[in-house]
């Protein structure tokens, strides 16, 4: 017999992608500081349509973690956020890469 219900529509595959810096904030004399810098910086990356949270190293003064996710279409578009984000986080005031990975789904 033939099944009366229509077949499914194929949907398109999502790329996700989770990226984190690790960052020294050499300027940095207190975690009033710190959050100041950190503020401002998941400020300015929230406005790019990211989640962006402090994912580590709370309690140290001079440094932190901070990772990102996403979504994408596919995974041309998500080099090319994931380019844009990289670029705002190297260019954060009072903060400096000292390390960072990225991770994709």
């Amino acid at each position: 017999m033939n099944d009366p219900r229509p077949a499914p529509v194929p949907r398109p595959a999502l790329v996700v992608t989770v990226a984190t810096w690790d960052l020294a904030m050499p300027g940095s004399a207190s975690l009033k500081q710190k959050r100041s810098v950190l503020r401002s910086l998941k400020d300015r990356l929230a406005r790019m349509n990211v989640s962006v949270v402090e994912s580590g190293l709370q309690n140290a003064r001079n440094r932190a973690r901070v990772s990102v996710a996403f979504l994408a279409a596919h995974a041309a578009q998500a080099d090319s956020i994931l380019e844009s984000v990289d670029r705002r986080v190297a260019g954060a005031r009072g903060a400096v890469v000292v390390a960072n990975s990225t991770e994709r789904y």
